[in-house]
């Protein structure tokens, strides 16, 4: 039996889209892997709306796991244009999830439909594609669907 995991940004999507999106997989968690859940990109992302947006709106749960994304000084090292390509970021990124052994924390989680969130409109360089990327490898039965 497959374990469907599904990712979706925000950026660039109405409340009406976003909403819409996770309403028509069935969306049973969101899983929050942004580091700050502060944003204001999108005030329907933010805080403690989103978990009552979510269980309203879908009718799911809502996790926030920091520690799934990238550290503050890897994020500025590549947002800021500091001499960080994305295959730099993309191994250091990798190698900083190994090192907090996220597997560990996914095994014990229900991850069947659930949804990691981050900012970025698409999954090609983006964290949350990362994410779920080393979880299917280490996960047996875990496919990723990006929304």
């Amino acid at each position: 039996m497959s374990t469907r995991l599904y990712t979706i940004g925000f950026t660039k999507k109405s409340a009406e889209e976003f909403f819409g999106a996770l309403k028509k997989v069935r969306t049973a968690t969101l899983i929050d892997i942004r580091l700050s859940n502060q944003s204001q990109l999108a005030g329907f992302t933010k805080g403690r709306d989103l978990p009552y947006f979510l269980r309203e709106i879908c009718g799911a749960a809502y996790l926030h796991l920091p520690e799934w994304a990238p550290t503050q000084e890897i994020l500025d090292a590549f947002k800021k244009k500091k001499g960080m390509t994305w295959e730099t970021y993309e191994r250091e990124f990798n190698g900083l999830l190994a090192r907090r052994a996220i597997e560990k924390r996914a095994a014990a989680l229900d991850l069947d439909r659930a949804c990691l969130l981050c900012s970025e409109p698409t999954p090609e360089q983006c964290h949350r594609r990362l994410v779920a990327e080393y979880l299917a490898k280490r996960l047996p039965g875990l496919s990723v669907w990006h929304i």
